[in-house]
């Protein structure tokens, strides 16, 4: 099998959200929103900074939630159901960092909406997006939303994968993000690879994710905490070749992830050796039981469940560990 080829996608930022263009911007920069409160991680009004930007967030906890939603056909006539986007921004709301699939729209404005709903009440939600994917007719972008106050993204490493060989429908989007709050040589950096994994070539395209997964770590950023989520379209225990990676650990174990609650499709992967920040804990979120749904009332939500996993806020899973320069932790 051909080794896939990782080229970076330059990005550039324009009224609160990045797409894919001709130029980039480097290293952490940090995003200037309203004030924000979050469920556990209170703040007010006047937290920021002399220039605007919106200071860390005051933690409950030493922890931050990763999350993963593919919602399925996101286009502008679901953003226009207020009974979707009730759930949508409660759950988006709950995450520091959550990766999404399935954005399916158009229009170029449609996530920008959605981060101004987010950020209604005060908060200070940021997102970044790929380009659209796919050779069907519906082409689907992948995204990452994130609290801004919480993780700040390195928009000098955001890149979709290419992949000369066809071995993907969807190319996978990677960007590295850091905590903000600690000591920013100790705050726990990481790199997410964003995939979508297409259920009619899956085991084609979990091996081709297997070759993604080991560009990424040897991409010469000296990070080593990779982290893989999406929609994988096959239960931890079939992961092919990805799944059998030295040290390749599932977050997520024996539990449906879809809304019917019949398979087990969607995932959090990592080296466990390497990212001894997880805390152990995961989790999927139940939409009927959540918003006390109908399942007609759920599918049309997502026919996927929200799925989450915790990290420590600090590199190597406690304060005083220093991160590299790079950006990555300490070989571990």
């Amino acid at each position: 099998m051909r080794r896939l080829l990782i080229v970076l996608a330059l990005a550039a930022a324009g009224g609160g959200w990045y797409v894919f263009q001709k130029y980039r911007i480097e290293g952490f920069d940090r995003l200037t929103f309203k004030p924000r409160e979050t469920a556990g991680q209170a703040a007010t009004a006047d937290r920021v900074d002399a220039d605007g930007a919106p200071l860390p967030v005051q933690r409950q906890s030493q922890t931050i939630r990763i999350a993963s939603f593919d919602l399925d056909r996101f286009d502008a006539a679901k953003l226009g159901r207020p009974a979707v986007t009730k759930s949508l921004y409660d759950l988006l709301r709950r995450f520091d960092l959550t990766a999404l699939q399935g954005i399916t729209t158009p229009r170029d404005d449609l996530m920008s909406q959605v981060v101004e709903q987010l950020n209604s009440g005060g908060r200070h939600f940021d997102y970044v997006i790929g380009p659209r994917l796919g050779r069907d007719p519906i082409q689907e972008q992948l995204a990452y939303v994130f609290d801004s106050a919480s993780v700040e993204i390195d928009r000098s490493t955001m890149y979709t994968v290419e992949d000369p060989g066809r071995l993907l429908k969807r190319d996978p989007l990677v960007a590295t993000f850091r905590v903000r709050g600690p000591d920013p040589r100790e705050a726990f950096t990481f790199t997410l690879v964003n995939a979508h994994v297409d259920p009619q070539a899956a085991t084609r395209e979990l091996d081709a994710l297997a070759d993604v997964y080991r560009a990424v770590r040897n991409s010469g950023l000296g990070e080593d905490d990779i982290i893989l989520l999406g929609e994988l379209s096959a239960d931890d225990r079939h992961l092919e070749l990805l799944g059998q990676l030295p040290n390749m650990t599932a977050a997520l174990a024996a539990v449906p992830t879809t809304a019917s609650g019949t398979k087990m499709l969607d995932n959090i992967l990592f080296n466990r050796e390497a990212t001894v920040e997880f805390t152990g804990r995961s989790g999927v979120v139940d939409l009927q039981r959540e918003f006390n749904l109908t399942m007609p009332q759920a599918l049309d939500i997502s026919t996927h469940l929200p799925i989450w996993a915790e990290f420590s806020i600090f590199e190597g899973g406690q304060a005083g560990r220093l991160a590299t320069p790079g950006g990555g932790g300490d070989r571990k």
